[in-house]
C-alpha cells in the first residue's frame, strides 16, 4: 500500500503552497472511483460537488489567511452512522432508505466541518454497528488491508472508515466504537483507531447502538493524527502530543481472559511487542483481573447493546424486518427477551465493574493487551454461520472489556511490514485519553520493530 501523508504533514503542505485542499480532495475522489480499488464498496456515498465546493472554499479561506485551522482543507470520511444535513442516514442499512434527511449535522460532523475538514463521503459499515468483521450484505464488503486477491475482512463496525484512510481515499476517518467497532478495523488494517472516554464526545445526530457504550472516534495512519482529530470531536484544543519516554512506562498486561484462544501471529506479534518494550526500559507486569469474569455473565443475554438496541429498533424491525441482516436482526432481537430487572442489574453490576477495575489498574500507567485475539479471517470463510459468530466474539472480546470498564483505549499497529496485521491495544480507565496518547505516541515506532 502507498505511504499516505499524516494530517501533520498535510497541514504544512496546505500551508507551504505546495498543495491545495482541491488537489487533495480530487486526488481521494479518483482513488474511490478506480474500478480496480475498494472505493465502490467502502463508500456508500460520495459528496464529489460537495466536497469540490468546500475544498476551494478552504483555499480562499488560506489565502485569506482566515483559515479556521491549520488542517482546513484536509479531506475526511464519515462513517453512514452519521446524520449530515441534507443526507439520509442509513446506518449500512436498507431498512432507512425511506427516512428524511437530516435537518442538521451531527454534533460530531459539526466540529469537524468547523475545523475545516472537508467530507469526502460516507462510508460503509456493517448494519446498524452490530458486528465487529464488517460484512454488509446490502452494500458489499471492502477487502482489508491484508493478501486482498483472497479478500479478509475488513473488521468492523466501521468497516468502510479504516479502509478509506488505508487506500488514500480519505486522510481520516470519523467512526464509532460501542465493543471496538474503531479499534478492530484499524488492528485488521494496519492502522490507528481511537475510542476515547465516552463522554467526551457527544452521541447526538448519530444512530445509536448501545447509549451506554457507544463511542465516537477517529481512525487515521499515526497517534497524532488520532490526537488531532480527538481533540476536534471533544471540542479541546489542539495541542501537540508530548511523548512519553517508554523508558519508566507502567504497564500491566491482564492475563485474565486478554490472552486466551490468540492466534499464532497475535501471540508472537504481541510478545515481541512486549519484548521491544521491555528493552527500552519499560516496567511491565502480567497481572490476573478477577473483574473481566465477570462480564461475560452480564453479557449472557445480550447485555447493554442488545437491549438498548431492541428499544431503538422494536417497532422498524417489525415494520422491515426483512430487509434486515439476519445476522443482525437476531443480535438485536435478544434484547426482547430483557426485563427492566434485568437492564437495572446490568447497570448496577457495571458501577461496580468499574469502580472494581479503576482501583486495580490505578497503580499503572495502562493496560496493554492484544486490540483482538484473530487475524482477519477470509470472508468468503464467514458465510457459515457458525463461524461467523466464533470469529466475530474474537474481534470483539478484548475491546469490550474496554467498553465495559468505561475506559479510553488506542489500537496501534505491531506487525511488522508485509507481515498479517496485528493491533497492540493501550488501554486506561476513563478520563485518561491524554496519558494515553502520550504512552502511544512514545512507544508507536518501538513496537514494530
Amino acid at each position: 500500500m502507498p505511504d499516505f501523508p499524516t494530517l501533520a504533514k498535510l497541514a504544512e503542505d496546505l500551508e507551504s503552497g505546495r498543495t491545495t485542499s482541491r488537489k487533495l480532495v480530487e486526488a481521494c475522489l479518483a482513488r474511490i472511483a478506480d474500478p480496480t480499488g475498494e472505493g465502490q464498496r467502502a463508500f456508500i456515498h460520495v459528496d464529489k460537488d460537495a466536497a469540490l465546493a468546500a475544498a476551494d472554499a478552504m483555499d480562499g479561506l488560506r489565502k485569506a489567511k482566515a483559515a479556521p485551522s491549520r488542517y482546513a482543507g484536509i479531506p475526511i470520511s464519515i462513517k453512514d452512522l452519521f446524520d449530515i444535513k441534507g443526507q439520509t442516514t442509513r446506518a449500512g442499512s436498507r431498512a432507512l432508505d425511506d427516512s428524511d434527511p437530516a435537518e442538521h449535522d451531527a454534533a460530531a460532523v459539526a466540529r469537524l466541518r468547523g475545523a475545516g475538514f472537508v467530507v469526502i463521503g460516507r462510508t460503509n459499515m456493517t448494519e446498524f454497528a452490530y458486528s465487529g468483521i464488517g460484512i454488509n450484505p446490502h452494500y458489499g464488503t471492502p477487502k482489508g488491508a491484508w493478501n486482498r486477491a483472497e479478500g479478509h475482512v475488513p473488521g468492523g463496525s466501521s468497516s468502510g472508515a479504516a479502509v478509506s484512510v488505508l487506500d488514500g481515499m480519505a486522510h481520516g476517518a470519523l467512526g464509532t466504537d460501542t465493543g471496538g467497532s474503531c479499534r478492530i478495523p484499524a488492528a485488521f488494517n494496519g492502522i490507528v483507531g481511537y475510542k476515547p472516554t465516552q463522554r467526551r464526545v457527544p452521541l447526538d445526530g448519530s444512530v445509536p447502538l448501545s447509549l451506554s457504550l457507544d463511542s465516537i472516534g477517529p481512525l487515521a495512519r499515526s497517534v497524532s493524527c488520532c490526537a488531532i482529530l480527538d481533540a476536534v470531536l471533544a471540542n479541546e484544543p489542539i495541542t501537540a502530543v508530548k511523548p512519553r519516554p517508554v523508558k519508566g512506562m507502567r504497564l500491566a498486561v491482564p492475563t485474565t481472559i486478554a490472552l486466551d484462544d490468540l492466534d499464532t501471529a497475535v501471540s508472537e506479534t504481541f510478545e515481541r511487542a512486549l519484548k521491544a518494550l521491555a528493552d527500552h526500559g519499560a516496567i511491565i507486569e502480567r497481572i490476573e483481573m478477577a473483574e473481566f469474569h465477570d462480564i461475560g455473565p452480564m453479557n449472557a443475554k445480550g447485555g447493554f447493546a442488545a437491549a438498548e438496541s431492541y428499544a431503538w429498533h422494536r417497532y422498524l424491525i417489525t415494520s422491515k424486518g426483512d430487509v434486515y441482516d439476519p445476522r443482525v436482526a437476531v443480535r438485536i432481537m435478544r434484547g426482547e427477551a430483557q426485563s427492566a430487572a434485568d437492564y437495572i442489574d446490568l447497570l448496577n453490576e457495571r458501577r461496580s465493574l468499574i469502580a472494581r477495575v479503576n482501583a486495580r489498574i490505578a497503580p499503572y500507567d495502562a493496560l496493554v493487551l492484544p486490540t483482538t485475539a484473530n487475524t482477519p479471517p477470509k470472508i468468503a470463510d464467514l458465510a457459515d454461520d457458525k463461524a461467523f459468530t466464533t470469529q466475530n466474539l474474537r474481534a470483539l472480546r478484548n475491546c469490550t472489556l474496554i467498553n465495559m470498564i468505561d475506559g479510553c483505549a488506542i489500537s496501534l499497529p505491531a506487525h511488522r511490514q508485509g507481515a498479517v496485521p496485528v493491533g497492540l491495544m493501550l488501554a486506561g480507565a476513563g478520563g485518561s485519553d491524554r496519558r494515553i496518547f502520550e504512552l502511544a505516541v512514545g512507544m508507536e515506532a518501538v513496537i514494530r520493530v
